[in-house]
């Protein structure tokens, strides 16, 4: 089998688009999904009992169905209920929700193993419910699950790729066109697959490099 990039290579504006795209879904989608996880988690925590239901129900079903069920629901489900979205609004929306369920379930592990000692010094300094969450608790609380949700995170990069199943441009909607238009599939997946690792290898050194730095290090 004789490979030629050349013809794939050729198309880089395309590439370019879709990469820049991917990157703009994830960049989005991240902060809204890692902000609804600690919203979840507190509520979990400290809501009355019917609206601890609503949290988990929601976590339940987004943690055990398929990242495309529920990207399909969205797109194609909701328009019948007079709800429509464009193909990268669903998108977003989508990875935000999936990111926000499972970053509860962590988040909320590492709020239940803050020591009690630092819960009763807050109270010494009279800090409000709010204040102790936000100053105390939360920063040591992301710091323990931060590599377990920077792994998650770049799932949710990588899962992305699915976004294509309803024409959201971003980069493996830009390898299918490439593909059909050369016919050098192989090409095409092999140029995408590098696209992917180093957006994955680029952002898990961003958020290694930011969350200590920015994120909960600072609180220390």
């Amino acid at each position: 089998m004789e490979m030629d990039f050349a013809p794939v290579l050729a198309q880089w504006p395309m590439l370019l688009q879709g990469l820049m795209l991917t990157f703009v879904l994830t960049g989005i989608a991240i902060p809204l999904g890692v902000l609804l996880g600690i919203a979840c988690a507190w509520l979990r925590l400290n809501a009355g009992a019917g609206v601890r239901a609503v949290v988990a129900t929601y976590v339940e079903i987004f943690r055990n169905t398929p990242f495309i069920i529920q990207l399909f629901f969205l797109f194609f489900g909701l328009p019948s209920l007079g709800v429509r979205m464009s193909p990268e609004s669903a998108s977003i929306l989508a990875m935000t929700l999936n990111l926000g369920a499972y970053a509860c379930e962590q988040i909320r592990a590492g709020i239940e193993a803050t020591p009690r000692g630092q819960l009763e010094a807050a109270q010494c300094l009279a800090l409000n419910r709010w204040q102790t969450f936000t100053r105390v608790v939360l920063p040591p609380s992301l710091g323990r699950v931060w590599p377990a949700l920077t792994g998650q995170i770049i799932i949710v990069m990588l899962g992305s790729a699915v976004c294509s199943q309803i024409s959201t441009e971003e980069i493996s909607y830009a390898a299918n066109l490439i593909s059909s238009r050369t016919f050098r599939s192989f090409e095409s997946y092999i140029v995408v697959t590098l696209c992917y690792l180093g957006l994955a290898i680029l952002l898990r050194q961003l958020l290694v490099w930011a969350g200590p730095r920015f994120i909960f290090g600072r609180h220390r």
